[in-house]
């Protein structure tokens, strides 16, 4: 974990993601990269908000040296290597630009959540990176306060056994020193009594899988039951303090994208904790 991408358009919303970012890198003794995408279409760019504004060279260099002011704060004050990019590109491209460029391991990133119009605009930029990122994005929710995360909760339909998805997992968990627990859900309306029988005589074999190729590692699979995922998972992680969300996100086709969000997607939205989404490539 040596490189932290922290997009920013400078509002309260992407302040939450660089603090945590900040906090992290402290723990991580990883370096912070700002990133300011100007999305720039002749002479009008347009913010994380979808709003056109004028184009000018001042006003780039007006940006670049706010974000630097960010950076040269970073770096005076807390002791982590910063830099600060401002790119041309609309954010998607900028992005996948910068952290190839870079060596990026981690994408911090805010979201306004699902509000009206706010989900339109802000809310489908990150909602579209964890969609289409081939590295891992942190999501952290509006109105989010920083603490040490001591608790994952990594939720899986599949019984993940990717050991590079798992790697990822246990090594950032083990970094912040914090527990990694895995929940399975059953659809109490929905999923027939075999799904049922079958989830539960899985989660002791996956237990086992996951003590076999990580033996520090303190490891539990929640069993949760409801009629709704989101619902049922948010009540979870209010009832057992949980601090950080893992979810893998899976390849589909454009279509698939548009008429079925995915699920990690919809609780991009949603989350009132940090929500990291590890993705999986192509099923």
């Amino acid at each position: 974990m040596k490189k932290i991408l922290v997009p920013t358009d400078f509002s309260s919303c992407a302040d939450k993601a660089i603090t945590f970012a900040v906090e992290s890198a402290k723990i991580l003794s990883a370096e912070i990269i700002l990133l300011h995408a100007l999305d720039r279409q002749g002479n009008l760019y347009t913010d994380y908000m979808g709003v056109p504004k004028e184009y000018n060279e001042v006003l780039q260099n007006q940006l670049f040296h706010k974000l630097n002011s960010i950076k040269v704060i970073i770096q005076n004050t807390e002791g982590i290597k910063s830099d600060a990019i401002v790119s041309k590109n609309s954010l998607k491209n900028a992005i996948a630009e910068v952290a190839d460029e870079n060596d990026i391991d981690l994408i911090v990133m805010g979201t306004l959540g699902a509000s009206g119009i706010k989900k339109v605009f802000f809310g489908n930029n990150t909602s579209s990176l964890i969609g289409s990122s081939k590295i891992p994005v942190l999501v952290i929710p509006p109105g989010y306060e920083w603490k040490k995360p001591e608790s994952f909760l990594f939720t899986t339909h599949h019984f993940e056994r990717d050991l590079k998805i798992l790697d990822f997992i246990f090594e950032i968990s083990n970094l912040y020193m914090a527990r990694v627990n895995a929940a399975i859900f059953t659809n109490e309306e929905k999923d027939t009594a075999e799904t049922m029988i079958k989830h539960t005589n899985q989660i002791p074999e996956y237990e086992e899988f996951i003590k076999r190729n990580y033996e520090e590692a303190t490891f539990t699979t929640q069993h949760i039951f409801g009629k709704d995922f989101i619902e049922s998972l948010q009540n979870y992680i209010t009832k057992n303090n949980v601090d950080i969300l893992v979810m893998v996100t899976h390849k589909r086709d454009f279509l698939e994208r548009i008429f079925n969000p995915g699920i990690t997607r919809k609780m991009s939205y949603q989350t009132k904790i940090p929500l990291l989404a590890i993705p999986a490539g192509e099923d």
